[in-house]
């Protein structure tokens, strides 16, 4: 039986998905959580299979949901590796890749179709990816738009644009819901990646690799 954990703040959907997935013989509920503060407590003490969350989430974002969920789930013993199925109506390239680059296994519009989620379930519980074909097509395109550039990770290119922006580390680890100490971390590397000593090159190889 693979257990679910849902997570969506849209309780009309959450009782949708489980009226859907009763029917599924080798498909359980097992909780659910309307925001993202009270999703990654509730999935470390259930472990569940397979957690299907919404991308936009009350009281914290979706890709920093599963990057909590992700680090939660190693710091325990023994250690768990949450498979996180993103189920959104967002199909944009800036959705798809922060989820993706956070750490999700999958990543579905809410148009997919009660056999097509169930499947994606199984194959999610069974550890492999699952793309919405549109979303499928979007990651390729980025690839090929990205090939000549430095191989910079999601998190590294959102610093770099806040960089870019004019913030500062405290202010960049206030939107991102990290501490500033990570910030610093991921500059480093950034400015590794780029052959750059200051924020300032840093700022304008950004702009001329069109990474910010």
């Amino acid at each position: 039986m693979i257990s679910v954990y849902l997570v969506d703040d849209h309780p009309i959907l959450r009782q949708g998905l489980i009226g859907m997935l009763s029917l599924e013989e080798d498909i359980t509920i097992v909780g659910q959580a309307a925001d993202g503060e009270a999703a990654v407590p509730g999935a470390l003490h259930l472990r569940p299979d397979v957690v299907i969350m919404d991308l936009r989430l009350p009281r914290q974002p979706g890709p920093v949901v599963i990057e909590r969920m992700l680090a939660a789930g190693s710091a325990v013993d023994p250690p768990w590796t949450p498979r996180i199925l993103v189920l959104t109506t967002y199909g944009d390239d800036s959705s798809i890749t922060s989820a993706i680059g956070a750490g999700a296994s999958g990543y579905l519009l809410k148009s997919a179709t009660a056999d097509e989620i169930a499947t994606a379930i199984r194959a999610t519980s069974d550890g492999r990816s699952v793309l919405s074909p549109s979303v499928a097509d979007s990651l390729v395109r980025q690839v090929r738009l990205g090939s000549g550039a430095p191989s910079l990770t999601l998190r590294e290119r959102e610093v770099l644009s806040r960089v870019a922006a004019g913030l500062t580390n405290s202010e960049i680890a206030t939107a991102l819901y990290v501490e500033p100490s990570t910030v610093k971390t991921h500059i480093e590397h950034i400015f590794a990646k780029l052959g750059v000593a200051r924020r300032s090159q840093a700022i304008a190889r950004a702009h001329e690799l069109h990474l910010a």
